[in-house]
């Protein structure tokens, strides 16, 4: 039985495309830290303890760098950029640079996974590819090495190191080190939540009245695929049930650079008779009735779930975070089945309106991404497995400010968002369960003690991406640049373990944070400085109103009432801590009724300049509201010589003023 678990293995890894093997495992085999997982965290964790002047080996059971980060999620979930910083915020100013901007969030896959290889490039880190673990040595409470198997012939490798670090989205070092952790939802009464556990609410939901049989009104004709048999559980109960898996599709509209749709492996047309059903009550007018299509650079696409049935493959990944590789492996493969198939049938089926079956036929996989898998994303996004019961668990309250950690390493702002659970019938009609968006609150601190384990359980290990946070706090939390942060935090941590011998518990948080203020990009160059409007560094004129919502960090200030009769000015004062060139930048949300023009000027210490900002010129794009507006570059004194200030000046709507960034120019 395990050698025929052991060949379906490697036959559906195959699949996958993973058909290389490292032709030059490294000898040496004891480190100073052991990143397990090349996702976005993984990588940024490698490099900055590398930087830090350690010997870093990062293992990667696939062949691609980057996660979901160049697996198709180019749209990336910001909540706020005030919560992004260090390396993250400098992947995402390098993805700008690429596309000739100060910064941005949407990118094509292969951008991304170029721009991860550089990082281990720069930084000499040793990658094992197609590597993953098999089990884990303890002397008591600490892990003394691992032992590893290649992916395709099962050679085994044993890794030692001083400090390990689990990057993967499945937390199998966790697991298998035996830290406490959980699948699932917990009950909204154990921590006295209110969005966890249980919900049956509208967001992705299926319209009333589908009927859920395969011969309507018959019950004994079964149910339709991908409706379970389960009952709805009461509001707010716990179980073990995993918010839906799907990819992020990356298609292209470019004909030189497209693969046609084909008709893909074990199609099975009856699996989408559901969505013809809600094509029925709710008729599709194009792709984004079905779709979340959205536009990423040079013609492609990062295709999400949209609505009651699309990509989301609901109540078809409960078993993925415990299952064994094989498992999982066969999971992951009827993912891309059900995926494929759904691509096919869209512009297949005489059922789908015509206009929306000729819409889709302008796509096609394209022929410059994942160029080593078939065209196909290397990564399923898993968007949630196993959660560590750590030193502290984040939760609902934390997201919501009503209750705020002091030893925070990263922050999070987007909203608790949970995909739907469960499909069951619900009164005789289909329903889906388990979607949630609950936001309206600011960028929070995540603990440092949410990604360590109890010392008790293990003293080197530090687990930044499978954290320690209920579902509904992980729901928020779990964003890729997020994950970054805590990465480099994590390195931070266990650079500061080793070199003063102690357990990742007991290191001194307050350095952390400080070595993270003073050396986000972990090497040394000096950091940028940041002017809010809330902050000792803003001086008002006037009267302005304070909004929570829509700006850089926790609020922004705004004129209520065009009136250029009446000067109102928000004056940013600096304190550079030496002389130089700053690129100098301003953040500029987009709201209803603003300004045509922002009247900006710019002291240097020696002459005044006056800028007008026009709002037509000003493009957001993303899943933000505001863009960073460049200013200019000035050769500014050290101290508190010199100033940006926003004024009402000649406007004739609303005026928004919020943060002002200096960027030290090399």
């Amino acid at each position: 039985m395990k050698i025929a678990k052991y060949i379906l293995c490697c036959v559906l890894l195959t699949t996958f495309g993973y058909e290389h093997v490292n032709a030059r495992q490294e000898k040496n085999t004891s480190y100073d830290i052991c990143v397990y997982g090349g996702t976005s965290a993984g990588v940024i964790t490698a490099y900055t303890a590398a930087k830090l002047g350690k010997k870093v080996l990062l293992v990667e059971p696939g062949k691609n760098l980057g996660g979901m980060s160049s697996g198709g999620l180019g749209l990336t979930d910001i909540g706020n950029k005030y919560a992004i910083s260090g390396l993250a915020l400098d992947f995402y100013r390098r993805i700008g640079q690429h596309y000739g901007k100060f910064e941005q969030w949407i990118f094509e896959p292969h951008v991304a996974e170029n721009l991860f290889q550089e990082y281990i490039k720069k930084s000499a880190v040793t990658v094992w590819y197609e590597n993953r673990l098999t089990s884990v040595k303890k002397d008591g409470n600490t892990i003394k090495e691992i032992q590893l198997e290649n992916v395709l012939n099962a050679k085994p490798q044993t890794v030692r190191a001083r400090v390990y670090i689990d990057c993967s989205y499945e937390g199998d070092l966790m697991a298998m080190s035996g830290v406490s952790y959980t699948v699932g939802r917990e009950a909204n009464s154990l921590y006295q939540e209110t969005f966890n556990g249980s919900q049956l609410k509208n967001g992705h939901q299926l319209p009333d009245g589908i009927d859920p049989y395969r011969i309507p009104a018959d019950a004994s004709s079964g149910l339709l695929w991908g409706i379970n048999a389960g009952t709805l559980a009461e509001s707010g109960a716990g179980d073990k049930k995993v918010q839906a898996y799907n990819f992020r599709i990356c298609l292209s509209n470019n004909p030189s650079n497209r693969i046609a749709i084909t008709k893909p492996d074990n199609y099975q047309p009856e699996r989408y008779e559901l969505l013809i059903r809600q094509m029925e009550k709710r008729p599709w007018k194009s792709l984004q009735d079905g779709f979340i299509w959205s536009q990423m650079p040079n013609g492609k696409t990062d295709i999400n779930n949209r609505n009651g049935f699309s990509t989301d493959m609901v109540g078809m990944n409960w078993d993925y975070p415990d299952a064994d590789y094989g498992k999982r492996a066969e999971i992951w493969k009827a993912h891309i089945d059900y995926t494929k198939g759904l691509l096919y049938f869209v512009g297949n089926d005489p059922r789908v309106p015509l206009s929306v079956r000729e819409e889709i036929k302008q796509w096609g996989y394209p022929k410059d991404e994942y160029v080593n898998n078939g065209n196909w994303s290397h990564q399923l996004y898993v968007r949630e497995a196993r959660r560590m019961i750590g030193e502290l668990v984040m939760t609902q309250h934390h997201c919501q400010g009503k209750e705020t950690v002091t030893d925070g390493v990263g922050m999070a702002a987007y909203t608790m968002d949970s995909h739907n659970c469960d499909r069951l019938v619900v009164n005789g009609m289909v329903k889906n369960e388990g979607n949630v968006e609950e936001g309206g609150f600011g960028p929070y601190p995540i603990s440092y003690r949410a990604i360590i384990p109890k010392e008790n359980e293990a003293s080197n290990l530090i687990v930044p991406v499978c954290l320690s946070a209920t579902h509904i706090a992980y729901g928020s939390i779990r964003m890729e640049p997020v994950f970054m942060v805590l990465g480099q935090s994590a390195a931070i941590a266990a650079v500061q373990a080793i070199d003063n011998h102690t357990s990742v518990q007991k290191i001194d948080v307050k350095k952390l944070q400080a070595f993270l203020k003073s050396n986000p990009l972990a090497d040394g160059s000096a950091p940028e400085i940041l002017a809010d409007n809330n902050g000792i560094h803003a001086e008002k004129k006037g009267d302005w109103t304070s909004h929570n919502y829509g700006g850089y960090g926790a609020d922004y200030l705004l004129t209520e009432e065009p009136s250029p009769a009446i000067e109102k000015s928000v004056k940013y004062t600096p304190e550079l801590s030496k002389k130089g060139k700053y690129e100098v930048y301003m953040y500029y949300p987009k709201v209803k009724n603003r300004s045509t023009i922002t009247q900006v000027t710019v002291y240097d210490g020696k002459q005044v300049h006056a800028l007008i900002i026009k709002d037509a010129d000003i493009s957001v794009v993303g899943q933000t509201s505001g863009e960073w507006v460049r200013v200019g570059t000035y050769q500014l004194d050290a101290g508190k010589r010199n100033y940006v200030e926003i004024s009402n000046r000649g406007s004739n709507g609303v005026v928004i003023a919020d943060a002002v960034l200096f960027v030290p120019k090399s």
